[in-house]
């Protein structure tokens, strides 16, 4: 499978798969800050650039529960982006850390409110195939 190298720091890497119109993120360790939002960030571009609506979510090494203010952030600033280029669909992969699991929970629950259809998986390949075949 063909992808586009993104963008990548010390936690986060970011991928796009061009025949499939999906963009990948990864988490490890700790995300915050400017490490958090430049990834997501470049989500948000890579999404306006190629007309993809799918995004998958590997966070299963991801050891960090957000901080309020990355959640607001999120929430009022990179949320309403994603929505203006078009997004449709999220499979998430839950971090194995409980601790990182915690505020996802009212994070998925939001975005469904807005309409975004979400599955939550612990296998990278199961949450890939359902956005494979997801419309």
């Amino acid at each position: 499978m063909e992808k586009i190298d993104v963008f990548k720091n010390e936690n986060a890497t970011m991928v796009y798969y061009p025949e499939l119109k999906i963009v990948h993120n990864t988490f490890s360790g700790s995300p915050t800050g400017k490490q958090f939002r430049e990834a997501l960030d470049a989500g948000v571009e890579v999404m306006k650039k190629y007309g993809s609506t799918k995004w998958l979510s590997d966070d299963r090494q991801n050891q960090v529960q957000f901080s309020d203010e990355d959640n607001e952030w999120a929430d009022k600033d990179w949320f309403p982006r994603m929505l203006q280029v078009g997004w449709k669909t999220w499979a998430m992969v839950v971090p194995e850390a409980v601790a990182a699991r915690d505020n996802l929970v009212d994070i998925i629950d939001n975005i469904y409110e807005q309409g975004i259809r979400i599955m939550v998986f612990s296998d990278l390949d199961k949450a890939l195939q359902w956005l494979i075949e997801e419309k």
